[in-house]
């Protein structure tokens, strides 16, 4: 795969750099698959997931690293992202950089934080339907745990060294997702109110091992979308991608297909 970059305007006087794949099928009838990463990804750290799942099933997809991350524009050091950070990234980040690539009416597929912001983007903006993976609605007390003891592992351990693999500026990933994690303001953080605006197919996949969030989140979403398909996936903790990867692309690439009319609006459990 060719890495490139799109640069986009954003609030300081510097444009945004943000690196970006394309993979799979560029002939595809079917929209554009846009993958959206967890608080620590980037385009590499997908690994060869989204590439797999786009040839497998003759889709056309897209894997970029936000603000922040992988080879895009770091985050200066100095730089305190506000709680609102998920939502200028699907609001103002992601609208920008559908239209630089002239990307209309996408399926999002979304991890973690990634699928917060798609959350965010198809309730203000039109796409085809939102793969929501172990997505993130309001703050819980296991959530910041875990991010406590990320934390501690980056401060401890090799976890700096390991992600500097994946990212140019390994405490720019880190410090933009920990810092505003942890900040009290932070825990007031909530888009349950705005999920009522989806109109689109929404398929929300969470593991029953998921240590930063409870299948509450994922519920949470039914609840104000009632004919939202929701997946839990036994032995699997927050990356299903990386812990059951055959599973959730056999379920996400049949919700895909079923678009725009899925048949199926249960809770499944396999």
């Amino acid at each position: 795969m060719t890495t490139a970059f799109a640069h986009i305007a954003w609030r300081g006087p510097q444009p945004l750099r943000l690196e970006y794949q394309w993979v799979g099928d560029p002939a595809s009838a079917q929209p554009t698959v846009v993958f959206l990463h967890e608080g620590l990804g980037s385009v590499a750290m997908w690994k060869d997931f989204p590439e797999r799942f786009c040839i497998d099933h003759g889709l056309r997809g897209l894997v970029f690293s936000r603000y922040g991350y992988g080879q895009s524009t770091p985050k200066p050091p100095d730089e305190h992202w506000a709680p609102d950070f998920m939502h200028a990234q699907a609001h103002q980040v992601l609208p920008a950089l559908l239209s630089h690539l002239q990307i209309d009416k996408p399926w999002l597929f979304g991890h973690s934080d990634g699928a917060s912001i798609a959350l965010l983007h198809a309730a203000r903006f039109e796409v085809a339907g939102v793969i929501a993976v172990a997505p993130h609605i309001f703050v819980e007390d296991v959530s910041i745990a875990s991010i406590e003891q990320a934390r501690e592992a980056y401060a401890s351990t090799d976890l700096r060294t390991r992600l500097g693999r994946y990212h140019a500026d390994p405490d720019s990933a880190f410090r933009g997702w920990n810092d505003v994690w942890l900040s009290p303001a932070f825990h007031a953080w909530n888009i349950e109110a705005e999920l009522a605006a989806i109109r689109c197919p929404v398929l929300a996949v969470q593991g029953e091992d998921d240590e930063y969030g409870t299948l509450a989140q994922i519920r949470g979403i039914a609840e104000k979308l009632p004919k939202t398909k929701l997946l839990v996936i036994p032995k699997c903790a927050h990356s299903p991608h990386r812990d059951q990867p055959a599973l959730l692309a056999q379920e996400a690439a049949r919700f895909i297909f079923e678009h725009p009319r899925p048949e199926c609006h249960g809770e499944i459990r396999t």
